[in-house]
């Protein structure tokens, strides 16, 4: 990949990688640092890259580095979000706010499947190939992502 080619793939995914990322952290601060560490990562290998297939390399290095983020914050511990979540149960009840909940309960793979299927609009195998699962695995992950989903979503009906 030439540095006009790396130039216009930040240009044309950064947003969408930063939306990706901000889906999974809800931390606007983190979720740029991913973009961040993801260009990077690419740079240092823009000459093994293949122009074509750089959407797929970005979303790819992307879930990587959020996944050792993940690992990493359950480790040391984020004292910010005890905080948040704790005056989440004196806030009315948002449509948006029990959808974030309700993705924040799926495991972590769960979760990514989800996103990059419902809001970044990836087809089955392109999630498979960023996620380095099979394309039924894909499938049976978001089957079991959406019905979780469903449940908490139709359970906390019944309580408001």
């Amino acid at each position: 990949m030439t540095t006009k080619e790396y130039n216009l793939a930040v240009d044309e995914y950064s947003d969408n990688i930063f939306r990706f990322a901000l889906k999974q952290l809800r931390n606007e601060m983190s979720a740029k640092d991913i973009v961040q560490e993801t260009f990077t990562k690419v740079w240092i290998k823009h000459e093994d890259v293949v122009y074509e297939k750089v959407k797929s390399y970005l979303f790819t290095t992307a879930y990587h580095a959020i996944v050792d983020w993940v690992k990493k914050e359950k480790r040391s511990g984020d004292i910010e979000t005890v905080g948040e979540r704790a005056g989440q149960a004196d806030a009315e009840v948002d449509l948006q706010e029990v959808l974030h909940e309700a993705l924040d309960r799926l495991p972590e793979v769960q979760k990514t499947v989800v996103l990059l299927r419902d809001y970044e609009g990836y087809n089955y195998s392109e999630i498979a190939e960023i996620t380095e699962l099979s394309e039924s695995q894909v499938k049976v992950y978001i089957f079991r992502a959406r019905t979780a989903l469903k449940t908490y979503i139709k359970r906390l009906d019944l309580v408001i």
